[in-house]
């Protein structure tokens, strides 16, 4: 279609009659731009309003820029603390152009090592708007809620696109590794801090640290940090760095 209207307008240029050289050039400037804006026009008239504004605050689309990654946005669903899909027809997984580079890094060494394994995101940029109604929605005294999700009023990495939640898919077998515990499962047993302990008590298993410990590996080594309370969450930067680079995301 695209090399079509070149053809159209450059053919308006070369046999217009020299009294209407005018009207088709302007005919041609605009199947030139008709040319230059196609793609872009028709993939975004379908996108979601919250991922044209997760694109228009620069993020990108990770599915887009890293080859292979899987995608299934909890938050697009029910499976998931809240119990509550808080992101409707958003389906797709966004993070700072920096921080899909990173993830990219993960996922290809990763495969390198282990052909049969992909990551899969299971979260990723949590616009402020969408964080508000986490807030909203947890059972808990503002005190204490902190604890499970961050205060939209601060804003927490997620928020500025810098975090990503993951776990490992396991191409052949066509399911997820063990990794002991279930994605925003709050107890001890999803503690990497814990994991020792939990071993001994036989809340968890050796098995299933060893999954976590393959996650760990690639995350660490394409330049992320884990938390102590969740097996599944990474930062690419501290919240001091975060500010400094990013904005928060609407």
């Amino acid at each position: 279609m695209r090399s079509y209207l070149w053809f159209l307008a450059l053919a308006f240029a070369c046999t217009a009659p020299k009294s209407d050289q005018e009207v088709f050039t302007e005919q041609q400037r605009e199947a030139l731009f008709q040319a230059e804006n196609l793609d872009s026009t028709s993939v975004e008239t379908d996108l979601p309003a919250l991922e044209k504004a997760l694109i228009a605050q620069g993020l990108v689309d990770i599915e887009k820029e890293i080859p292979g990654i899987k995608v299934e946005l909890k938050y697009s669903t029910t499976d998931n603390f809240f119990g509550k899909d808080v992101y409707g027809d958003h389906i797709r997984c966004y993070l700072q152009p920096l921080v899909a580079e990173m993830l990219g890094k993960a996922q290809a060494n990763l495969q390198n090592e282990y052909p049969n394994l992909t990551l899969l995101v299971y979260d990723g940029v949590r616009p402020l708007s969408v964080q508000q109604i986490l807030w909203d929605s947890l059972d808990k005294p503002d005190s204490v809620k902190p604890l499970y999700v961050a205060d939209p009023k601060i804003g927490g990495l997620h928020n500025y696109g810098v975090a990503v939640d993951l776990t490992i898919f396991d191409l052949e077998r066509g399911e997820v590794l063990d990794m002991g515990t279930t994605y925003d499962y709050f107890g001890y047993p999803a503690y990497p801090d814990r994991e020792l302990e939990m071993l001994a008590e036989g809340k968890i298993t050796k098995a299933q640290v060893a999954n976590r410990e393959i996650l760990r590996k690639v995350m660490k080594g394409a330049g992320f940090t884990g938390i102590g309370s969740e097996w599944w969450h990474f930062n690419a930067f501290s919240r001091k760095q975060a500010g400094e680079k990013f904005p928060l995301v609407n």
